[in-house]
């Protein structure tokens, strides 16, 4: 398998020692653990990253190996956009506010350039079309006290909910690495945060993307501004050969072209190339 060559290739290189990494293996201790540097020459990711600065992690969780490409890019804290709405929903689920992933939201009425936001939402068709409006209320129905509590249980990033309670992670103080990123799914996964069985099951289930008798992809895309800057985020994990493997790309560009999708049509080609997805 690609992987497997790719793993012997990394410790080979180790041996005879190589110049600064582009694309690094480290062993994290803990799910937010900061790596050492490692002097390895790993697969060079520059050619998916034309026209963007961006950063890409995936921990393998058979091997406890992480791989970075852009090591300093990865443990940058960014805002994380809509992939909030991954800790959004747990919490709206965990405080009652919302009961289950079928709870209907009633569209207002305010036209939105995305057609599908203009109308009535789930919980799950809000999260599979990155309703903006869906989530907002839900975080003004949710509050700033029980937001405050839950993003800091679950320490999501630099825990900072300045800002508009409906909007902070959109245009507030709140930021998350892509290192946390994977540190926090991590966590979803294994059932490892300070939330009900119940209520991570049932965002792992609407976060599933594709399902094949081979592979399951789940994951969550993000778009946003930040100092002057577009911002793209897809992060999730694939369930195959028996393994987990957790990622987060970002991308940023002084251009509008570093979106959500950017992002997430980077990651499946690297993930490819990985043989992780066909």
């Amino acid at each position: 398998m690609a992987l497997k060559k790719l793993i012997l290739s990394l410790l080979a290189l180790l041996l005879v020692g190589c110049s600064a990494p582009a694309f690094q293996p480290v062993t994290l201790s803990t799910p937010t653990a900061t790596p050492p540097p490692v002097s390895v020459e790993g697969p060079d990711l520059a050619g998916y990253f034309q026209g963007f600065t961006g950063a890409f992690v995936l921990y393998d969780r058979g091997r406890d190996q992480t791989y970075r490409y852009n090591q300093q890019r990865c443990a940058e804290q960014l805002l994380p956009a809509s992939t909030f709405k991954i800790l959004n929903a747990l919490i709206g689920l965990e405080t009652g506010v919302i009961p289950d992933e079928n709870y209907v939201i009633h569209w207002d009425g305010t036209r939105y350039p995305n057609p599908v936001w203009n109308q009535d939402h789930t919980l799950k068709t809000a999260l599979q079309n990155s309703v903006v409006w869906y989530y907002q209320e839900l975080a003004r129905r949710v509050g700033r006290e029980k937001m405050k509590h839950y993003v800091q249980a679950a320490g999501y990033g630099n825990q900072d909910i300045s800002g508009k309670i409906d909007s902070f992670w959109l245009d507030g103080g709140l930021r998350i690495s892509a290192d946390e990123q994977v540190a926090f799914l991590k966590r979803l996964y294994q059932d490892d945060l300070p939330l009900s069985k119940r209520s991570m099951q049932i965002v792992r289930d609407m976060l599933v993307l594709e399902k094949t008798g081979d592979y399951r992809l789940s994951g969550k895309t993000g778009s946003g501004q930040m100092s002057g800057n577009s911002i793209g985020w897809f992060v999730g994990y694939v369930e195959a050969q028996e393994n987990v493997f957790f990622f987060a790309t970002n991308i940023a560009s002084a251009s509008d072209e570093a979106q959500g999708v950017k992002a997430k049509e980077i990651t499946h080609q690297i993930l490819q190339s990985l043989e992780l997805l066909p």
